[in-house]
């Protein structure tokens, strides 16, 4: 679960044990958009324990009462046409939460033949935060396809 107010720019390559894992699927860096700190950056050790986190009680950026506290996503694959592996269409499902709750959720939409998005956030945040975890979910199924390739 990331945090709302992080506007993620690059992937951190180095440092995170099993990077996988975090809520975008990897690292990065970005800037702060919470209201009062638009555009600071954080410092490597706020990346770590809040922005890429979510959650962030401690971080001094946090607004007092956030609509968010933190946003989620999960990613599957539907396959148009089963003979054209490029022609899928992939769904993000995304859950905004406040206090361990669900907030706002709902399903935005990737055409991987197109490269475009058919359903996107309206908030440039979530938006942001769903295109980096597409990033890391491509990523990764391309690296199981090569797997699966060489194991055979």
């Amino acid at each position: 679960m990331a945090c709302p107010f992080f506007m993620p720019m690059e992937r951190l390559e180095d440092g995170w044990l099993h990077a996988a894992r975090l809520p975008l699927g990897g690292g990065w860096s970005g800037i702060c958009t919470a209201s009062g700190h638009e555009g600071e950056t954080p410092s490597q050790e706020e990346l770590r324990e809040f922005c890429n986190l979510g959650y962030a009680e401690r971080c001094p950026r946090r607004p007092p009462d956030p609509v968010w506290d933190s946003v989620r996503f999960g990613a599957r694959s539907l396959e148009s046409d089963a003979s054209d592996a490029n022609s899928r269409r992939i769904l993000i499902r995304y859950v905004c939460e406040r206090e361990h709750r669900p907030a706002e959720h709902g399903m935005l939409e990737f055409d991987a033949r197109r490269g475009r998005w058919e359903k996107s956030h309206s908030d440039p945040r979530v938006q942001r935060m769903a295109e980096c975890f597409l990033a890391s979910y491509l990523e990764r199924k391309k690296q199981q396809s090569v797997e699966r390739l060489a194991a055979s």
